[in-house]
């Protein structure tokens, strides 16, 4: 009696799995978002307990809305908005210049194989919503939004709508 022939599995004839299959241009992965928020976390406590010695830092309240790990977990981009909105572009020089000491706090307060280096930006999304909600509020808007609504509740509920009632 003869065997038949083993089969060797070359990585093309596996079925893919979830943490190696090439994304595209479809958003972060699961592990990104998850280490993402982790590090934002710990950069959070880290900002509020320290005290950084830049002068551009001293008595400034920032808000970390987000951090943006790339896929090999090496590099966060950290978005960053001091309170008030104040002298943005000093204090995010401030927190590029403070990498070095904020990067040696968070890889003791993140379990990380690699502690990512990171790099501090404004966030720009809270003066875009200012901006549509001042879009938004515009006379000339608001009467089309207004009139779109009232086409759309008729559509819905309004007399005649054919339920029989």
């Amino acid at each position: 009696m003869s065997r038949p022939p083993r089969r060797s599995f070359r990585p093309s004839d596996r079925a893919p799995t979830a943490g190696l299959v090439a994304r595209s241009g479809s958003g972060p992965t699961q592990r990104q978002l998850r280490a993402g928020e982790l590090v934002r976390h710990a950069l959070v406590e880290i900002l509020r307990e320290e005290a950084l010695a830049d002068p551009a830092l001293a008595d400034v309240s920032v808000t970390l809305t987000e951090v943006r790990m790339s896929p090999d977990l090496r590099h966060a981009l950290c978005f960053v908005v001091p309170l008030g909105g104040g002298q943005a572009p000093e204090v995010v020089a401030g927190l590029n210049r403070a990498t070095r000491f904020l990067r040696g706090r968070l890889g003791r307060a993140v379990d990380l194989k690699f502690t990512p280096d990171l790099k501090f930006i404004r966030d720009d999304s809270f003066d875009e919503a200012e901006r549509m909600s001042r879009l938004f509020a515009d006379p000339k808007v608001r009467h089309d939004l207004d009139a779109q609504a009232g086409t759309e509740s008729e559509d819905d509920g309004g007399p005649g709508n054919g339920d029989g009632a």
